[in-house]
């Protein structure tokens, strides 16, 4: 059988990279800048060409003649509601012309391009449009839609857009995967319940481990950070039960869940809660290997790092593996 060719920009760790994988897809070149993530993608893809360096620099010297496909996630921070919202006035928002510049370049069957649901807000309507059209003089057929991962396997409420384009002589519609189709939803129960007791973090939320190559069939990076709580993680519950799913898994420790074997936080006034005194050893951070495993990675994807915040940020900035498998198999059965 013919492989399926795909060329990942943004590539981050890999969760987008491994849907596809899992799906039956070929991820034949990625491109990534950030040099935390390199010894991450090499480790758990090792046969792809890994080009690391800014997609600004990526020419048709360093691509193959040919590919069915791109995917990747330009960076969101630009988009993000958290954030300044600053869109395509953002030198990184502006990454999406990048994106469209190396698609272009080779014209593949297909493309996917994920972010942040800030995208769709009301005051980045001209901004997104923008980068519709844009898809569309370089001719594609343009469709997007806000997926909740909870709604696909994945044990965690995380929105996100998600832009597919299909080449115009292909004469095709892209259908998203229809929302129902796996009931019950996945909780932490599901996810995390049967993980070990994982390690704090050493001092100045250093790994540790030397090597995060798991030995005697250990759970590879299973620690999280330590260090206190801001004002801002304190005012919401961060707790979420057993049998709900996860709260979105974010790009930092410092924002990342409470476990769950914790009582819900207590509401003691407007924008702040606080942890229940009598249970305060209760209440620890979601660790590495927990939140890999929310965000749908399997354990033998390994994560290497020396700042337990560069583990947490990789994770964070992933797209959920078991969503974008889902998408990539609808894409393999209506396009491919």
């Amino acid at each position: 059988m013919k492989k399926v060719k795909i060329l990942s920009l943004f590539s981050g760790a890999g969760g987008l990279d491994l849907g596809f994988k899992n799906a039956g897809f070929d991820i034949v070149t990625s491109n990534e800048i950030d040099a935390d993530t390199f010894e991450t993608y090499k480790y758990n893809f090792p046969k792809t060409n890994h080009i690391g360096k800014s997609i600004i620099k990526v020419g048709k010297d360093d691509l193959d003649d040919y590919y069915d496909g791109i995917i990747g996630g330009p960076p969101c921070q630009s988009w993000s509601e958290a954030g300044k919202q600053k869109g395509i006035n953002d030198p990184r928002g502006k990454l999406f012309f990048e994106y469209v510049r190396i698609l272009n370049l080779i014209k593949p069957k297909f493309f996917l391009a994920e972010n942040v649901s800030g995208i769709l807000q009301r005051k980045h309507s001209e901004s997104l449009k923008n980068i519709t059209n844009q898809f569309s003089e370089v001719g594609y057929k343009v469709d997007y839609k806000l997926l909740d991962a909870v709604d696909y396997d994945v044990p965690q409420n995380r929105k996100r857009v998600f832009i597919i384009g299909i080449r115009n002589d292909l004469k095709k519609t892209f259908h998203f995967p229809p929302i129902g189709l796996f009931k019950p939803n996945k909780n932490l129960k599901d996810a995390i319940s049967d993980l070990p007791n994982p390690l704090p973090a050493l001092e100045k939320n250093r790994s540790n481990f030397k090597s995060h190559i798991p030995v005697n069939n250990q759970i590879p990076n299973n620690e999280f950070m330590i260090g206190s709580f801001s004002t801002i993680f304190m005012s919401r519950n961060r707790v979420r039960k057993w049998d709900e799913p996860s709260f979105t898994i974010q790009a930092g420790g410092r924002h990342a869940p409470i476990h769950p074997g914790a009582p819900v936080m207590q509401k003691i006034k407007k924008d702040k809660f606080e942890f229940c005194k009598k249970y305060l050893v209760k209440y620890r951070r979601l660790s590495v290997r927990e939140c890999a495993r929310i965000q749908t990675f399997p354990d033998d994807f390994v994560f290497f790092y020396n700042q337990i915040s560069d583990a947490y940020k990789m994770i964070g900035n992933a797209v959920p593996v078991k969503l974008a498998e889902i998408i990539a198999v609808e894409i393999k059965k209506q396009i491919c």
